[in-house]
């Protein structure tokens, strides 16, 4: 490998994995620098909707690894009493399926697969911009206390949330967008096999008193569970709250099938921070593209970023190939633009939905009316995971409208 490779990437987890695999199937010299040696930690859910099973097939993804279970819809709890229980919808474009599997174990498996699309992928190495007159010249790989610098034509800016070389090239995340507070842990569960997600919509401690934002049980398949929280900063008192505290509560008021107990945690929880809706700008600069977390493009509906992470990846690639091709890194421009017809009507709603859910009266006055009905649950399941028909998207903006009213005029009412 030369000290100029076409296009380097900067983190090797979902969206920077796909940025490499299908600017390599292009054609493309790509070299991946990640920071860490796989497999790696991540704090997630580790569910995958039918959306993320989407690009992973495109990937050639093998479902048939022990680590991957499937699952084949969503079971939402409003209290102890209120329940539904809904199958992934059938689609004209994503499965009617999906499946959850140990982020450690899925980043592993798809940088295999980079790596046998031509990708150079390089592990332990910590990637450094240099920068000249306010523009990206180069990159220092750093490894082992020694530096190569590579003068690549294009960059991909796929280190995460915490972006450290995203922050060098100016980017920063717009505080006035909302922000996600998570935390997970394992369990060991006799119900690991469960063909079914479940989550929480309102919490409650073992007193009976509220707590803000929502739980989640996600069966591994292996004997173990994947247990959080997510929290919204649109909660007035969200930089108050302890995550892990918040967690450790629902896991105690958890159903009792799951088998969740002091006895059966098998790790501490970790938390961190999400950005959602695209809020860290700017996407795109001279000879670099941001994507994944690095962009903030994690889902305010259901604080999912894989699939956005696999999608955002994909998508710069197709314009870093445009623009390498016709030896214009002009083209690397359109690759906002794109992000924006495809996911700014749906984000828009989304910044609206959650200040409405900010409250948690609001929230839990929601989640009871909607879980009473399963034709509502149904076509909410399908908003919140991103898969209405593109007939049915037509409905979009006469949602966002009404969502807007709501945060308006009814949040007082609704607390009542």
């Amino acid at each position: 490998m030369t000290n100029t490779p076409e296009v380097v990437v900067v983190g090797g987890g979902p969206a920077g994995s796909a940025a490499a695999f299908w600017l390599a199937k292009a054609g493309h010299d790509v070299v991946l620098a990640e920071k860490k040696e796989y497999p790696r930690e991540k704090t997630c859910g580790d569910g995958l909707t039918p959306r993320a099973i989407f690009e992973l097939m495109k990937l050639g993804f093998d479902f048939d690894v022990p680590s991957f279970h499937k699952v084949s819809g969503l079971r939402s709890y409003a209290g102890d009493e209120l329940q539904v229980e809904l199958q992934w919808p059938e689609h004209s474009v994503f499965p009617n399926w999906g499946g959850v599997i140990r982020r450690s174990e899925l980043d592993q498996q798809v940088a295999a697969l980079t790596r046998k699309q031509g990708v150079d992928v390089r592990e332990k190495v910590e990637a450094k911009a240099v920068m000249v007159d306010g523009r990206l010249a180069a990159i220092d790989l750093v490894k082992d206390g020694e530096t190569q610098r590579l003068s690549p034509r294009a960059v991909v800016v796929a280190d995460g949330s915490l972006s450290r070389f995203g922050r060098a090239l100016g980017t920063s995340r717009d505080k006035a967008y909302p922000m996600g507070l998570a935390a997970r842990g394992y369990y060991s569960s006799p119900m690991s096999k469960a063909d079914f997600l479940e989550s929480q919509l309102d919490m409650r401690d073992a007193s009976g008193a509220s707590m803000p934002g929502y739980g989640w049980v996600f069966p591994l398949g292996d004997g173990t569970v994947n247990v959080g929280v997510g929290i919204l900063s649109t909660f007035s008192h969200w930089k108050e709250i302890n995550t892990t505290d918040v967690m450790n509560k629902y896991a105690e008021t958890a159903p009792g099938y799951w088998g969740l107990s002091e006895h059966s945690k098998l790790t501490e929880p970790r938390g961190g921070k999400l950005s959602m809706s695209f809020s860290v700008g700017p996407r795109v600069g001279s000879n670099f593209v941001v994507v994944g977390d690095a962009a903030g493009s994690i889902n305010p509906w259901n604080g999912e970023g894989i699939s956005y992470a696999y999608e955002t990846g994909r998508i710069a690639a197709r314009h870093i190939s445009a623009a390498l091709g016709a030896d214009d890194l002009g083209i690397l421009q359109r690759y906002p633009q794109e992000l924006e017809d495809t996911f700014g009507l749906y984000y828009r709603t989304a910044r609206v939905f959650v200040k409405a859910i900010g409250r948690p009266a609001i929230m839990r006055t929601l989640a009871r009316t909607g879980i009473r009905s399963e034709s509502l649950m149904a076509w909410t399941l399908k908003v919140m995971v991103n898969v209405l028909e593109p007939e049915d998207k037509a409905f979009g903006e006469r949602a966002y409208r009404a969502l807007e009213r709501l945060v308006k005029v009814a949040p007082d009412r609704l607390a009542n």
